[in-house]
């Protein structure tokens, strides 16, 4: 967090220089939907080194971090180590928010996951998920899915939930401009000129037109509001 709200990590062991365009836009979309949607005690499943703590922090009332043990970023917050494509144990209906960032795409069973969460949520708990979708394979070889707001919304109706709203985040801009930085990464001086011009476009009248014209059909990701009924 800074006074200006949510970016994405400085430090290149946390995050490299080449995914911070795309972390900085997906960030601002985590502080919207947390501060509009976290509350009561939330799950925080999938944490990795639990970057939105300091987000979700004033509007929670307790937290609880858990992550499997295939991640590659171990945390020293971690409450449980549980496998997400089985059971979870831990007991039934005690969560008001579950929080699942860039998890989904790792998961070889989703539906089996998407059971779990609709069981341990509270009857009209939220969910607050995020998935990319136009993004590079990554943390391989547990990389294997990559969902439109249609399966989305499937997900949601087998599973007992509302959708309160699912939105595209990034588009076409976004989308070329990190293939680009993803590219020139061997070199630090053209990937901060690049990370440079590139914030200046994306955050301009005509990038954030272009982004929001062509994020319906090229988007970067989606995030998702949902209520169990």
């Amino acid at each position: 967090m800074t006074k200006h709200g949510c970016i994405g990590s400085r430090d290149a062991g946390k995050v490299g220089i080449g995914s911070r365009l795309v972390t900085d836009r997906i960030a601002r979309v985590y502080e919207e939907a947390i501060r509009k949607h976290a509350r009561g005690v939330l799950l925080d499943l999938g944490c990795g080194k639990v970057p939105l703590y300091e987000v979700y922090k004033p509007y929670v009332i307790d937290n609880v971090c858990v992550d499997w043990a295939n991640t590659l970023h171990k945390s020293p917050y971690l409450d449980y180590e549980f496998d997400l494509n089985a059971v979870i144990p831990l007991e039934s209906a005690q969560f008001d928010t579950i929080l699942i960032t860039d998890v989904l795409e790792h998961i070889l069973k989703p539906d089996m996951l998407w059971w779990e969460i609709s069981r341990l949520l509270k009857p009209e708990g939220k969910i607050i998920l995020s998935t990319p979708f136009f993004y590079w394979i990554h943390e391989e070889p547990h990389d294997y899915y990559r969902y439109t707001e249609h399966k989305l919304r499937m997900f949601c109706e087998s599973n007992g939930f509302n959708v309160v709203c699912i939105e595209p985040y990034g588009g076409a801009p976004e989308i070329i401009l990190d293939i680009i930085a993803k590219h020139i990464v061997f070199s630090r001086i053209l990937s901060a000129i690049h990370l440079f011009f590139s914030s200046v476009f994306i955050n301009s009248s005509i990038g954030m037109k272009l982004s929001a014209k062509s994020s319906r059909k090229f988007p970067l990701g989606y995030c998702l509001i949902a209520q169990k009924k």
